[in-house]
């Protein structure tokens, strides 16, 4: 009966604790969380370098939620929260999409970091504005903005490409983009097969001039239509 007691009881904690948005994580050892934050801080760099906001804004609420943790592991909670303000700073300049704004918010959170670590005996440990891509298998570039604009460049031509608000060339115009994205038959991987074709002219009617697009611009494009497709399910 005890341990049932016992049982009961520490399911109730685990319940509170997640339902207040701590969960348990047993492993986030301050040394494991200073780990994420590293590779949160070199990606963060990346997505603001190259105009990704949206990925900037998702790596810095990453790193803020990993702060806090730290922050209640810490013998000194003050840390934290001055690398917390510092992140406010880098938060303004990609909310105004200020690109020098967040170079240099983000050197000067860069600098905070290693203040932290001299005054915690761990001068060792210094952190630098990353030289290379902190991991191999991610795009940081915007690749639907940049698909949105290829679009607009390659296509919009002769296609509406997405708001009905342009005028292309041709009358009658051939399909627009959101007719494409609804067409029960609209797929990814059918579209890449369409756009990487070889031949000079394309469609079943061989009316479209091929637009000779490389691999990433077609990603890009392919991106871009996956995400209206997306909008329009909502």
């Amino acid at each position: 009966m005890r341990l049932k007691t016992l049982l009961s009881i520490a399911i109730l904690v685990t319940l509170s604790a997640s339902s207040a948005g701590t969960p348990v994580d047993p492993s986030a050892t301050l040394s494991d969380l200073m780990t994420r934050l590293q590779l949160q801080h070199a990606k963060l760099w990346f997505a603001g370098k190259l105009r990704n906001w949206g990925l900037a804004e998702y790596e810095l609420q990453q790193i803020g939620a990993n702060l806090e943790a730290t922050g209640k592991l810490q013998t000194d909670p003050s840390q934290a929260n001055r690398a917390k303000r510092q992140l406010d700073t880098v938060r303004q300049a990609i909310h105004s999409r200020d690109l020098p704004g967040f170079i240099t918010s983000y050197a000067d959170m860069t600098n905070e970091c290693n203040t932290c670590h001299r005054s915690s005996g761990y001068a060792s440990i210094a952190i630098q504005i990353p030289l290379t891509l902190p991991v191999p298998n991610q795009l940081f570039v915007d690749q639907v903005t940049e698909g949105r604009s290829l679009a607009h460049s390659s296509c919009g031509t002769c296609h509406v490409v997405a708001d009905g608000r342009e005028a292309p060339a041709l009358r009658p115009s051939p399909p627009g983009f959101l007719e494409i994205v609804n067409r029960p038959s609209f797929s990814a991987a059918e579209l890449r097969r369409f756009l990487a074709s070889s031949h000079r002219r394309l469609g079943p009617d061989q009316s479209m001039p091929n637009p000779r697009l490389s691999e990433y611009q077609i990603e890009a494009i392919v991106a871009y239509l996956e995400t209206l497709r997306a909008g329009q399910s909502r």
